[in-house]
């Protein structure tokens, strides 16, 4: 089994998937499965940060236009943050 991932890991995959859709490279069925994904690989493998600093990142992201308010709450609920 692999190692956890790093909150850096993390913030790179969403970076990627919003420059992704923002170019029109993906449909949002599309990107929804990834970030399915992306939180299947988060659930099975771990991520290397405690709580406060995951919620911080998702903060950030959010703030920084990567997630929309409806992502962050999917990723909170699904990672066991709320």
């Amino acid at each position: 089994m692999a190692g956890s991932i790093s909150i850096e890991r993390l913030v790179q995959e969403l970076d990627k998937l919003k420059a992704e859709m923002d170019a029109g490279a993906l449909q949002h069925s599309e990107y929804d499965q990834r970030l399915s994904r992306v939180i299947a690989e988060l659930r099975e493998r771990g991520i290397d940060a405690d709580r406060a600093k995951i919620t911080a990142t998702l903060e950030e992201l959010l703030e920084r236009g990567t997630i929309v308010p409806s992502v962050k709450t999917h990723l909170e609920k699904r990672l066991g943050l709320v």
